[in-house]
């Protein structure tokens, strides 16, 4: 018996001695990989979670009138007929969904109620919502202009924003390490300069600007020579927001576009329209026009949480084939959010106690 437990003995020891194992160099450093990227998906899912919120907060006007106008008929009707359709018809067109995106989600939302067999309209919330979703996928949205040498031209019609998105859109950069050089081409507002100059000040990025009145495609020249001097990563530049006058729009960024062409053919550009979301239809109509005289390729939208209806994102998608590539739902710089197709019609149909309040406010 002594034997037998000399040996059980001598076994735990061992084993407690292999428990206090000191780690190798090679060891410790696996181990502090191993934490540092715990750590790092923790904060990213914190971030995720906050910007979540920010995005839930800042729809929230659009989710308390337009998605709960919806939510009344779903649960209104006992029967899925006419009347139903033409409910839906009237709360999406007022929504700013556009009498045109609103027949295809309609037609659509139809066939799959007809396909399922569905006869319940509490049922049709997930198809329509679904249908939503659809008509928002572009495919993968490009942001190629924030990894590459890059020209960005801005443009949109005053009032909408865009001095103030070019501000945000550099401060965010700036903060991802970028080298950021900004264009103040619009020399027919001298408020957009001095408005530019302290978003400059503030970010951290290099302000290029002429006089007021000057040519606005030398400013763009003297910021491309800034640019290269400075091995800057993104020239953001800012257009003048007039559209009575087409043809002037047109020959003015035509001859900004033959100086970086000539002058930085390394570059990509990017072209982004800005537009106030409580403007609705009206913004619909401005996208549509600057397409017409410029090869806009992404949309940015501002002032959502202004916005008591939020259709509008779906309509310029879906009629124009613009990407929404940000929305702004607030004031702060980190209210100015890459546009998630996904994340938005979450956040938009939240049910209620879905939606996590924030400590701040949006």
């Amino acid at each position: 018996m002594g034997l037998f437990g000399f040996g059980k003995k001598q076994e735990e020891e061992e084993i407690i001695e292999d428990s206090w194992h000191v780690p190798t160099e090679e060891e410790w450093e696996v181990m502090k990989q191993e934490v540092a990227e715990k750590v790092e998906r923790e904060l990213a899912e914190e971030e995720a979670n906050k910007l979540s919120n920010r995005l839930a907060q800042g729809l929230a006007k659009t989710r308390d009138n337009f998605v709960r106008n919806m939510d009344y008929v779903f649960g209104g009707f006992t029967n899925i007929d006419d009347e139903f359709y033409e409910e839906l018809e009237e709360i999406l067109i007022t929504g700013d969904l556009g009498v045109r995106t609103t027949e295809m989600i309609l037609d659509n939302l139809r066939e799959e109620v007809k396909n399922r067999r569905i006869s319940d309209p509490k049922e049709c919330r997930d198809v329509l919502v679904e249908q939503i979703r659809n008509a928002l996928d572009v495919g993968e949205i490009s942001y190629d202009f924030e990894e590459k040498t890059s020209v960005v031209f801005v443009v949109g019609v005053n009032g909408v924003g865009k001095t103030t998105t070019i501000g945000k859109l550099s401060a965010k950069l700036v903060l991802a390490g970028k080298n950021v050089v900004i264009a103040a081409a619009d020399t027919f507002r001298a408020a957009a300069r001095d408005q530019l100059a302290a978003w400059a000040e503030r970010s951290g990025a290099t302000l290029i600007g002429g006089n007021e009145g000057s040519d606005p495609a030398s400013v763009v020249y003297d910021a491309i020579a800034a640019a290269k001097a400075r091995k800057a990563d993104v020239l953001l530049i800012d257009t003048a927001g007039r559209l009575h006058n087409k043809k002037n729009l047109m020959e003015e960024l035509a001859k900004m576009n033959r100086i970086i062409d000539r002058e930085y053919p390394g570059a990509i550009k990017e072209t982004l329209i800005v537009l106030d979301a409580t403007t609705g239809q009206n913004a619909v109509n401005q996208a549509r026009e600057f397409k017409e005289v410029s090869d806009v390729s992404g949309a940015v939208l501002t002032k959502m949480d202004g916005s008591a209806k939020g259709g509008i994102c779906v309509a310029i998608t879906s009629e124009l084939g613009i990407p929404i590539k940000y929305i702004g739902v607030g004031e702060q710089i980190e209210d100015l959010q890459k546009f998630d197709s996904d994340a938005f019609v979450g956040a938009l149909f939240a049910k209620d106690g879905e939606v996590t309040e924030g400590e701040e406010d949006a």
